[in-house]
Order: structure tokens, then sequence, then C-alpha cells
């Protein structure tokens, strides 16, 4: 409907005494309802005064709203307007307000309505799965996963379910528990075999999750070129169903962002954070909030704005302490001993360790296992990370072996290959022949597509590798990935450059322009006021005699302006 009709029927409809009002409402509830058409039933019928009508229509509605969906916001908003004595009536409607508040930093609440099902009567096998899968989730949004892995452990081999959509969310469950015991490729198995054994019923929101879950079993073996490959039409399918701002589209939006880093796309990766760390900082996942930040930080820093990385460091600090998830408050701290060690500040990288030593004593923090030794290793390359800043290079050798073989054994690739890196350095300081370690790591980092890892892990090793692949050093070390190399002179001519037509500015508001973003997104990714982005815009309509926004895209990617995919 255009607005201004809108707008004038809005205005008659208010215009309409009480009873009309009402009677209108009852007569839309019950066409709508006729039509399935359920959540928008209920509210008119809510409207109508027609109270358990409308319960009745949204239990009806939110729990597979929110399966299918995920519209976390709609079951919130009816858990504000019903009376708990309603909820206690109607279980489909607790469930629906238990998997909400469980994927949120409102988890912990969760295991309250949890308590209210299973004190019902008469509480099948199936409904108490499910409970345990509420459970789960609430764990991994808690940082907790020991308490995940044993909420999980009574339902691995017989799963009295029989839902698509919950067995679905049981096999993201699999996948994500063999990712956590350092185990990437049974995840995707796992979740391989889900799909064999459920195929058909649909791309659903509780389907998107398992998209997530192998991206980062990707990721987390730095195998950036297949997690990229993966991610970019997961994000854009989850921007065009569920909106850019929605929590699961954020989620998958800083995985991909801190590949597209890692690939060295830092547009992309800017473009991809951009008015989302404020969602994250509440609704993300706590690995995606880590994620986030850390990209944003390194982007800050390659950009000569140490102030600004260190300022976003402190913020993942401060989420961490809100959401009491002191790992990210520890990664906070390690991420600061990498970035001043950078610059060999030894006193302060010492001061920092100390802090994370300080943290890791506190007898409140979790003791599992699994919580323990991810923490440790953040400890354990910070402390490397110090003694290159010391230049005390047999320590930093043994520090870099002690983090590098915890690396090897949860099978985090793209650490792996970092480690290994520093660990030729540290050699080659020491007077030790580190060349073919450093052709290794560079090997391996090609055919992951690691394009930043050596100078992101230290400014010296990525000065080495950018002069080794310069030299061409041997034939067997594959440098294209890293230093891209000239055409040949057969090659077909590149489209025109953006340079050669635009100024700098104008071309990074052009990529961003094809992406849908607003002007304050825009001005967000590229750190510049609005009116800024204003005046780019408007020189962007005049050198391509456009009038719109869509004409602007579609003229440029006409001139060659505009890569291919973008």
């Amino acid at each position: 409907m255009h607005a201004l009709a809108r707008d004038v029927l809005r205005q008659r409809f208010a215009a309409l005494d009480a009873a009309e009002q009402v009677a209108a409402h009852a007569r839309a509830a019950q066409w709508l309802a006729a039509h399935e058409l359920l959540d928008e039933a209920a509210h008119h019928a809510l409207s109508a005064g027609q109270h358990q009508t409308a319960y009745e229509l949204a239990e009806r509605s939110l729990y597979e709203s929110l399966m299918r969906r995920g519209r976390q916001a709609t079951v919130l908003e009816w858990m504000a307007q019903m009376p708990a004595d309603e909820l206690d009536r109607r279980p489909r409607l607790l469930l629906a307000a238990a998997w909400t508040l469980a994927s949120s930093e409102r988890h912990e609440e969760a295991g309250r309505f949890v308590a209210r099902i299973l004190a019902q009567p008469d509480v099948s096998d199936a409904l108490r799965c499910e409970c345990a899968l509420i459970l789960g989730g609430a764990a991994v949004f808690a940082d907790d996963p020991d308490r995940f892995v044993e909420l999980h452990a009574p339902w691995t081999e017989a799963v009295p379910l029989t839902d698509p959509l919950l067995l679905q969310s049981h096999a993201n469950r699999m996948a994500y528990r063999a990712l956590l015991e350092g185990e990437p490729a049974l995840a995707r198995l796992r979740q391989q075999q889900a799909l064999r054994g459920h195929p058909g019923h649909g791309v659903d929101y509780i389907r998107r999750w398992s998209e997530l879950v192998i991206g980062l079993s990707y990721a987390w073996e730095g195998q950036v070129l297949l997690a990229e490959q993966l991610l970019r039409p997961a994000v854009a399918g989850a921007e065009a169903e569920m909106g850019r701002r929605h929590r699961f589209s954020c989620n998958l939006a800083a995985l991909l962002a801190s590949v597209a880093w890692e690939r060295d796309l830092p547009g992309d990766a800017a473009t991809l954070l951009a008015d989302r760390l404020d969602v994250l900082e509440h609704s993300g996942l706590p690995e995606s909030l880590l994620q986030a930040y850390r990209t944003a930080a390194r982007i800050a820093a390659a950009e000569g704005a140490e102030h600004r990385a260190l300022e976003l460091l402190d913020a993942l600090d401060a989420a961490g302490a809100a959401r009491r998830l002191p790992r990210l408050r520890i990664a906070s701290l390690a991420e600061q001993v990498r970035l001043h060690a950078q610059r060999h500040r030894a006193q302060t990288c010492r001061e920092l360790c100390e802090r994370i030593d300080a943290q890791l004593a506190d007898p409140t923090l979790p003791q599992g296992p699994l919580w323990r030794r991810s923490v440790e290793a953040l400890r354990d390359v910070a402390r490397a990370h110090a003694a290159i800043a010391a230049r005390d290079w047999p320590d930093a050798l043994a520090k870099l072996a002690r983090a590098d073989e915890q690396a090897r054994q949860r099978k985090q690739g793209g650490l792996h290959i970092e480690l290994l890196g520093l660990r030729a350095l540290a050699l080659e300081r020491c007077g030790q022949p580190a060349q073919a370690l450093l052709r290794e790591a560079m090997d391996l980092a090609r055919a992951y597509g690691l394009q930043r890892v050596f100078s992101d892990a230290h400014p010296e090793l990525g000065a080495w590798v950018g002069t080794l692949a310069a030299e061409g050093a041997q034939a067997e070390i594959a440098v294209a990935p890293l230093v891209p190399a000239a055409p040949p002179a057969s090659a077909p001519a590149a489209p025109a450059s953006p340079g050669a037509v635009l100024t700098p500015k104008e071309g990074e508001v052009l990529v961003l322009l094809a992406r849908n973003l607003s002007n304050k997104e825009i001005g967000r990714a590229m750190q510049v006021g609005e009116t800024t982005v204003k005046w780019h815009v408007k020189n962007l309509f005049a050198k391509l005699d456009a009038g719109t926004r869509t004409q602007v895209v579609q003229r440029a990617r006409i001139l060659g302006l505009l890569a291919a995919g973008h």
C-alpha cells in the first residue's frame, strides 16, 4: 500500500468511535486467521479485547515463526504483554520464550523458563531433549563449553526427536561439540550426515545456524578461502531474509569480516562490521563478538590509528565485563600484548601478561578443561609476544613452540601458520637457519588464502616475507597470493581503473553504495561524517550522470569502475 494511502486510512480509522474500532479489529483478526496470517491476527484480536483468542493464535504462530524465521523480537514482545499464568498454560509459548532468551545476553533467564516447562506433569523424553538443546544454546552464549558438552552428552546416541527442525538443531549441537573438542573436520561431517538424514525440509532459521558452524570450522582451521566461499552467500541470504541488523545476520557478518581481513580485504571487513557492533554486544555469540572487535582493532592499527585500536580493545574488555564473559577480557589483553609487541614495548607487554595471570588466578572463573584450554592458549601466545617485545629470542622460541603445540593439537591452522612464521623469525634472530621453516609457513599461507597472517603477527616478519617474495627466493615458494604478479603481456585488458575517473574516496563510497548501505552506514565504515559522505555521493551523481543511487551503481558497472564481485 502506498504510504500516503495508508496514512489517510489510519486517520479515518482513528476518527471512528471505540466500538467501531474494536469491531474492525475483530473482523481483521478473523480474516487474517482464516488466511493463516496468525501473528497479525493475534495482534488484532488483542486490540479487539479478545485476549484468549489472541493468546491461542500467538501460541500457534510464535514457536513456528521463531524456529523457521528467527523472529525473537516478536516473541519478546508477546512475553511482555502476556500474563505469567497464561505462559504456564501454554507450553509452546514457554518453549518459544526459552529459545529466544537462550540465544542472547539474557541466557540465564532461559534456565528459569526451562524449569517451568520441566515442572509440568507428563514431560516426555522428546521435551526433555529439547530443553537440553535450549540450555545448551544458553551455555554457548554464556561461553561455557564444558557445560554445553555436559548438557549434550545424554542425547548423543538415542535422540527422541522427530521434528526436522529440532533434529537439525541437534545436528548443529553435535557439530559444535566436535569443534570445541578440536575436530573441525568432524564438525562438518556431522552436518553432512544430518543433511543426508533429513533432506528437503527447507532453508530455515535453524538450518542457517549450520552454515555458521561450518563457516566457523573452516575459520578455525585457517581455511579462509573455503570460509569466504560459504559465508558470503550465507550473509547475503540472511540479510535479505531477516535484515542487516538481525542478530543472526550480525553473527555471520562478524565471522565473514574476520575472514575478509585475513584475505586482505579491509574495505569489505569494515563494511561488514559497520553499524553492527552494538547488536553483537547484546546478542552476539562470544566468538562473534571477539572476532568483530579484534578485526576492527586490527583494521584501525593497520591504518595507523593505534589509539583507535586500543579503544576498540578496551570496548571488547568492557563488553566481556558487562556480559560476564571472562575469556573475552583475557582475549582483549592478549590482543593488546600483540599490538605493543610489534613496537617492542617490553614493559607494557609484561604488565599486560601479569594482568592476564591475575585474571586466570581468579577462583570464580570457570574451571572446566575446555574453557581453561582456550584461555591458556591465549595466555601462552601473549607470553610469546612479550618475549619477542623484549627481544629475548631464545625465550620466545620456547614459548612459541609451546603455543604452537597447543594450536596443532586443537587443529587451529591459521594460528599454527602464524606461530611457524614467528618461530622462523626467532630462529633467524638467534643466528640459526630459518628460511626453510619460513618457506613452509608461506606455502601453507598461500594454500589457505591467508594474506595478512605474517604482517599481522609482527612487522619484522611481514617485511622479511615481503623481501623473500619480491626476490622470488626459490621456485617452490608460491608467492602469488602474497605479492600479486603482473599480468602477462597477452592478458586481456583490465577494466578501467576507478582512479582514472573517481577520487580514491569516491571509489570507496561507490563500493559501499553497491552494497546498499545508507549514508550513515557508509560514514561509519569509512570513519567520516555523514556530510562528507553526502558530498562524495553528490560528486558520483554528477560524474556518472545518474539520478538515483541505483543508477550510479549500474553505470559504474557498465564503465568498469566496479569489480565483478561488487
